[in-house]
């Protein structure tokens, strides 16, 4: 395991651990290339997919099928970025991936803030609301 999988891993557990109320199911297959690493599921909102990346650089690194799988699926999916230049935790909407391959952390986020409760709490509410995100 490489040391940027360890990082995304370690985070995968924090993002169990912070945001309650959401079953999480970890994908793990070679048949779909690019699948996020996590299918997401709240009594609300539904199913939704959530992709984890962890930086160190205002740059972020995605493969072309992922690239390809936030370009061209219809439901909602996330992108949660652990940033640690900046210890902050960014939200970013699937279909923004092209902002973000562009501009990198630069890219407006749907949620950006301290790795701390607070801004935990708002990527809960943000991921489970009902309406669109876009």
């Amino acid at each position: 395991m490489t040391y940027s999988k360890k990082l995304e891993s370690s985070f995968g557990y924090d993002v169990r651990k912070n945001l309650p109320g959401i079953l999480f199911y970890r994908i793990e297959n070679m048949a779909v290339p690019g699948l996020p690493d996590l299918l997401c599921a709240h009594p609300n909102r539904g199913f939704f997919t959530l992709e984890l990346k962890v930086t160190r650089s205002k740059k972020v690194d995605f493969s072309p099928h992922q690239i390809a799988f936030h370009k061209t699926c219809p439901g909602p999916t996330f992108i949660l970025i652990k940033a640690l230049g900046q210890s902050a935790l960014i939200l970013y909407q699937g279909i923004k991936i092209q902002e973000l391959l562009d501009k990198g952390l630069d890219a407006l986020p749907l949620i950006q803030g301290p790795m701390d409760p607070y801004t935990w709490s708002k990527i809960h509410d943000s991921l489970i609301k009902l309406e669109p995100t876009v």
